[in-house]
């Protein structure tokens, strides 16, 4: 499949950071797997990582952290 963003590049196997916002507080996961454009970078999580980055972030920011990083295990 080509790249949505850049049209040229093709998505691949890889993993990446995700960094979310709330406010003034942010979350970075790392080691998240993703289909990872090869020329710009650009990713797409399917659906099952989607919802287990987005409750992991909901706990972080929930507990007030300002800052944090989080390295997900290989599944």
């Amino acid at each position: 499949m080509n790249c949505l963003i850049c049209k040229h590049g093709v998505y691949k196997p890889g993993s990446v950071t995700v960094k979310l916002e709330r406010g003034e507080a942010i979350i970075l996961i790392r080691n998240v797997k993703a289909e990872v454009c090869d020329i710009c970078g650009n990713y797409m999580l399917d659906q099952a990582t989607t919802r287990t980055v987005l409750e992991l972030a909901e706990e972080r920011f929930s507990t007030g952290t300002e800052l944090e990083v989080i390295k997900l295990k290989a599944a």
